[in-house]
């Protein structure tokens, strides 16, 4: 345990020389906050006091599942180049690949679009077996769209079924072994849900065979906190990497229209409430930042155990016990 802790903190400081090194400011953000977040399927922390104080106006608060908003709001003050790297908390099972509190790392670029936080992700993985591993990469990242991953390994143009009706049909006609919903309960289906299970049934697990992919421009479904392709609006400005078939990155070229937003918001947030039976608070911080003038950027959030795992092969990159959280 004691090689594999040294380890962790060696990389999180190689990670940190890398930023330094290309001129990133290195900022913090606050952990509790009032609005952690809109994507429906990621639940957060919320904090509860030892004690009422009685405090006129008080508001919920919550640990946030990822430093995004604050980032923003950074953004829009006018800093440039900058990253983030601490603990971040989701409320979901424990895993090979995840804990309720994990290290994120996050990096912004203003006045940038995404495929140069591509380049930062390559230059990344490079430095890190340089600096951390002593060895250079052995293969070099594959950039490969979502469009052209499906026409690989499934034969299929996946922007051609781009209804709901229609990819439920693919997949009862092509891939009977996908499970689905009885038809009476496809009512409680959308899109995204007939795209995950085809995609986690018959895609990711040929992923384990790409020792680092870069899979980007998602159907325009998925777009959550990104831009659409302004030359072909069937698809959104984000990438997703994977190493050896683990996600450890998720990126967007960042959506900077208030209006768009407030309307994805919202939806996000009524579908939450929909599906888990709880709300939270209208992300007036991501509003704020938007209406103060958020400029053309691009971040990425990237989860630094996965990272380390893809790295190392270490079977517990979160240096946990069955009665303990990561040190």
């Amino acid at each position: 345990m004691h090689k594999e802790i040294k380890q962790k903190f060696e990389l999180v400081q190689s990670i940190r020389n890398f930023f330094l090194t290309e001129g990133f400011l290195d900022v913090l953000t606050p952990p509790v906050v009032s609005h952690p977040g809109i994507e429906p399927h990621i639940h957060p922390f919320k904090v509860v006091p030892t004690q009422e104080l009685n405090e006129e106006g008080t508001r919920d608060l919550y640990l946030h599942s990822s430093p995004e908003f604050c980032m923003k709001e950074l953004l829009s003050h006018g800093l440039q180049k900058i990253f983030t790297l601490n603990y971040s908390f989701r409320n979901e099972r424990k895993s090979p690949h995840h804990r309720q509190q994990f290290l994120m790392l996050e990096w912004y670029r203003a006045n940038e679009h995404y495929y140069k936080i591509m380049e930062d992700c390559e230059k990344l993985w490079s430095f890190c077996h340089e600096e951390f591993l002593h060895k250079q990469v052995e293969k070099k990242a594959v950039r490969m769209t979502v469009s052209e991953l499906f026409q690989k390994h499934l034969s299929m143009d996946i922007l051609k079924y781009l209804e709901k009706g229609q990819l439920r049909e693919f997949i009862i006609q092509n891939h009977p072994e996908v499970p689905l919903p009885e038809k009476e309960e496809d009512h409680n289906m959308t899109w995204d849900d007939y795209f995950f299970l085809l995609f986690l049934n018959k895609i990711e697990p040929q992923l384990k065979n790409y020792p680092f992919l870069i899979l980007y421009e998602y159907p325009h479904h998925l777009s959550a906190l990104s831009t659409i392709k302004a030359d072909n609006p069937l698809v959104c400005e984000r990438f997703e990497i994977y190493i050896h078939g683990i996600e450890v990155a998720n990126c967007f070229n960042e959506l900077c229209d208030l209006n768009i937003q407030k309307k994805r918001a919202e939806e996000g947030l009524l579908l939450k409430n929909q599906l888990y039976n709880y709300s939270l608070p209208t992300p007036n911080l991501l509003y704020r930042s938007l209406d103060r003038g958020l400029p053309p950027s691009s971040g990425v959030a990237l989860g630094v155990e996965r990272w380390l795992m893809a790295l190392t092969n270490i079977k517990n990159p979160f240096l946990d016990t069955d009665n303990a959280t990561t040190p």
